[in-house]
């Protein structure tokens, strides 16, 4: 969504916010908090995501699935990462948007940080303009599935940017405010926060509705997500 005078994103942007609350956004934060540093990596190629570990001298997330215990996209999985430890993030979205920003300033947004990172935004733009990227997720076969978490989550940091906006960042904006006390039994009861209830990930959900308890804005700089 288009902040400002321009609506051609990404190319007119200043800065990008993506916003994958369940679950790219909101594990990148997580781990971000902890002192870790997170390389984004498109999903599904397993032999490329180990490679580019071995590469930068990271730890490889496993699907979520796995057994054992390993980091994964789950959040609640990220609780244990050490300071300064670095983790290759395969996901689907999250990941993929990250890898199109093209040296764009690009930020990771979601409910736990939404001040720090329309803050951090509006520091990186300065005068100029604010693209918000609400991820979205994906039918089974492969076709874009609108996601109302991350129109939430979208809405929640326009709402603290507070500039002049496009008309569908208002919507965004104005979805979030109409929510008020409703915004965590609507994700929850969203398709993807049933998802992941029922594959038994609801700690994750949790932590995902956990509203500006973190400080951090991650920052995508030199292909990984840092402190800001």
């Amino acid at each position: 969504m288009g902040h400002g005078r321009s609506r051609d994103a990404p190319a007119a942007v200043d800065v990008l916010i993506i916003v994958d609350t369940l679950s790219f956004s909101t594990a990148v934060d997580v781990a971000v908090s902890r002192g870790a540093i997170v390389y984004p990596f498109s999903y599904g190629d397993h032999k490329a995501a180990q490679a580019e570990a071995d590469r930068v001298g990271a730890v490889l997330a496993h699907p979520r699935r796995a057994a054992g215990g390993q980091f994964s996209l789950s959040p609640v999985s990220l609780a244990g990462l050490s300071a300064r430890a670095k983790l290759v993030l395969p996901s689907p979205n999250g990941s993929r948007l990250s890898a199109a920003c093209n040296g764009i300033p690009a930020l990771a947004g979601c409910l736990r940080n939404a001040d720090a990172v329309a803050k951090a935004a509006r520091e990186v733009a300065g005068s100029g303009i604010i693209g918000v990227v609400p991820a979205g997720e994906r039918w089974p076969d492969g076709s874009l599935r609108p996601a109302i978490e991350d129109l939430l989550g979208a809405g929640a940091i326009i709402d603290r940017i507070a500039l002049p906006c496009s008309p569908e960042a208002k919507v965004f904006r104005d979805a979030y405010r109409s929510a008020g006390q409703s915004l965590n039994r609507l994700i929850r009861d969203s398709l993807s926060g049933r998802e992941l209830t029922e594959a038994g990930y609801v700690g994750d959900v949790e932590i995902a509705l956990e509203q500006n308890v973190s400080a951090f804005a991650p920052r995508l700089i030199d292909g990984a997500y840092r402190a800001g």
